[in-house]
């Protein structure tokens, strides 16, 4: 018999603040660009939100790059948390020869396509659902916040609501992600493709 799996708890994704790469519309991915100015006000905002909500969160972790690092020890200022812990499954997309680009809006949609070394969207799924769900496991019945990026948002987003999630994830936007949805998507599932990463 299967043991079962506590989801009393919740799990809200941010993604991390502006960067000057977002500014200027260029692809990220997995390079490791610092918070701007406005990415850093950003997330003291959204801090300020998620303290006057009182929810009374108790984790919080990030992915290792600086920038979604950042944020997190930014948000976790305002709510009185230390940064947990760091994950790499929670890095953002890999996207090869794109990186630094300021790619066509084609090319955004399918960057593998164009470029050399980019990670599949199948990757992406597996690796944000697969570390979410450590997350979930490692603090049963917690209030976690864990800050991430844009693309893996998407799909883990799109994964956990078993329908595409097109549209962008604004800068230090906090989402709430449904658990049952989270831990009913299966490996098998065909991924759902997103508009723009």
């Amino acid at each position: 018999m299967a043991e079962k799996i506590d989801l009393t708890g919740s799990l809200t994704l941010i993604r991390h603040g502006q960067t000057d790469w977002n500014k200027n519309h260029l692809m990220q991915g997995s390079s490791d660009i610092p918070l701007n100015d406005r990415g850093r006000q950003q997330a003291v905002e959204t801090g300020d939100k998620l303290a006057d909500l009182g929810l009374g969160f108790d984790v919080l972790v990030s992915s290792p790059l600086s920038r979604a690092r950042e944020t997190a020890e930014i948000v976790g200022s305002r709510l009185g948390l230390e940064l947990t812990a760091t994950y790499e499954g929670l890095v953002e997309r890999h996207y090869g020869e794109a990186e630094g680009l300021d790619i066509p809006e084609e090319a955004r949609r399918a960057p593998d396509a164009f470029y050399q070394g980019v990670e599949s969207e199948r990757s992406v799924y597996v690796r944000g659902v697969q570390t979410l769900r450590e997350i979930v496991l490692a603090y049963p019945g917690q209030r976690i916040i864990a800050v991430s990026h844009g693309s893996l948002i998407r799909r883990v987003l799109s994964a956990s609501n078993g329908r595409e999630w097109a549209t962008p994830v604004p800068n230090a936007a906090p989402l709430e992600i449904p658990l049952e949805g989270l831990f009913a998507w299966r490996e098998e599932d065909e991924p759902l493709l997103v508009g723009k990463p």
